[in-house]
């Protein structure tokens, strides 16, 4: 008689936590062992115990599933209590010790505490049949089954506490993937928004200006307006989505326009260069953000974006004349380097002379490089 917990499985024990499947009640099968010698002999006295029995021992069986540590242990031991009450009377009333060391393994935390348990419910049974001088009938099943079944749970109740383990090592895996992904999504909304709108801030304050002493150039200003909004809602579905549509060549190209709209200087220097696309859109977004950056805050009249490769590395180089100084790094900057990180590469930030921000990330040698 082999009683198995393998459905519903949870809990810290190896205990199910779901309720009682439908299995648990397969397994009340067993107690015909209990009911059959009062079928046999049947007295009003023998039904009378035997369904006072029954009934007590349904009640601790369905404890087991509905109830919490430490309680399903108390009904392990009414288990163990009624083998005892009942044996002087009823053979079959070893299956009770035999239903309490399939359960008990389920019950602790480790395969000693179970086995310990299992051993000790058998040994209660052997000093019962060895002190009421009980015949082999009640013996041989509330001690040599009992142990042995017992024991064949140990196993499983095991293999369920390693199982949970698991289960709560891929939900904190796949809770720690849900906000690194929500991290990702905020910082390319911010790269991407925080770069778009500030051209629309810039072009729209530049036809204001324009409106009175050049109606068609402030005309032409509104349309690339337009044009940037169109495009950032579709640079936003991208960024929801992990891809980016445009390469690293064309962002150095609006982020030329970008400066120059906004009064600067540019040099550029940029070869075309073949990188990861990885590598690309860490790149494209970072450039975006330090370029935002200059025209919100810098105050710079020069500009220097220079991008190369050599020697296994590519290195983004970002540099403008303006105010400088110390600052405090903030959720732009903080979200380059994280990004910069994530691909082994490093960012240096120097506020000497103007603002230097250099990127430097490996590259793998089977890409190539293609000037121009």
């Amino acid at each position: 008689m082999a009683i198995t917990i393998r459905n519903n499985i949870g809990g810290t024990h190896g205990f199910p936590k779901k309720g009682v499947g439908w299995v648990a009640y397969i397994w009340l099968v067993y107690l015909v062992f209990f009911i059959w010698e009062p079928i046999v002999n049947p007295t009003l006295g023998k039904a009378v115990a035997t369904l006072v029995g029954v009934a007590t021992f349904i009640a601790l069986y369905f404890g087991l599933f509905v109830t919490k540590i430490p309680a399903p242990r108390l009904c392990v031991g009414g288990m163990v209590l009624l083998g005892i009450v009942y044996a002087p009377f009823n053979s079959g009333a070893a299956c009770f010790f035999i239903y309490a060391a399939s359960f008990f393994p389920f019950l602790v935390s480790t395969e000693v505490a179970g086995i310990a348990g299992i051993l000790s419910i058998a040994s209660i049974a052997a000093l019962e049949a060895w002190l009421l001088h009980l015949g082999a009938g009640f013996a041989f099943p509330a001690v040599f089954l009992t142990t042995f079944i017992g024991a064949g749970n140990v196993y499983f109740a095991q293999r369920n506490r390693h199982i949970e383990k698991l289960r709560l090592a891929n939900d904190e895996i796949e809770h720690l993937a849900k906000v690194a992904e929500r991290e990702r999504i905020a910082r390319d909304l911010h790269d991407v928004l925080g770069h778009t709108l500030t051209l629309i801030a810039l072009k729209s304050e530049l036809a204001g200006k324009l409106i009175d002493r050049d109606p068609a150039q402030a005309k032409t200003e509104i349309h690339e307006v337009e044009q940037a909004a169109r495009t950032s809602l579709a640079e936003v579905r991208q960024a929801i989505l992990g891809y980016r549509a445009k390469g690293l060549g064309e962002e150095f190209k609006q982020a030329k326009a970008t400066l120059e709209t906004a009064g600067l200087e540019v040099k550029l220097e940029s070869p075309a260069v073949h990188l990861p696309a990885s590598h690309e859109g860490v790149l494209s977004l970072v450039l975006r953000e330090a370029v935002t950056n200059i025209v919100r805050h810098a105050g710079a009249r020069h500009c220097l974006l220079r991008l190369e490769r050599s020697n296994g590395h590519c290195k983004l180089e970002v540099h403008d004349d303006g105010r400088g100084g110390v600052q405090v790094e903030g959720s732009g900057l903080c979200g380059m380097r994280e990004r910069v990180e994530e691909l082994g590469g490093t960012l240096e930030r120097n506020t000497a002379e103007g603002t230097r921000i250099l990127i430097t990330l490996p590259v793998p040698t089977n890409e190539e490089h293609f000037p121009v």
